[in-house]
């Protein structure tokens, strides 16, 4: 997260910076769900997976992204994509 200046911190230092920050954190990082304890979040995770973060292999997944979103509960892990 260039804009924050969190470029570099590990996926823990990450949620732990969220937390009343952020509604919900959509990622790539598919060891997230088994490295974290993302129950006990105070926001949703959306998994997005595709076979690369290009954009044309994202930009068919963004409606399912933006469908998602607003029903995303708090240490509820969702997954878009293949």
């Amino acid at each position: 997260m260039v804009g924050r200046g969190w470029t570099g911190i590990t996926n823990g230092e990450l949620l732990r910076r969220m937390v009343g920050e952020y509604d919900a954190l959509v990622t790539m990082d598919r060891g997230m769900e088994f490295q974290q304890y993302l129950t006990a979040v105070p926001f949703g995770v959306l998994l997005v997976r595709a076979p690369s973060n290009r954009m044309v292999h994202l930009l068919p997944l963004v409606p399912a992204i933006l469908d998602a979103l607003p029903s995303l509960k708090p240490g509820q892990l969702h997954r878009i994509g293949v």
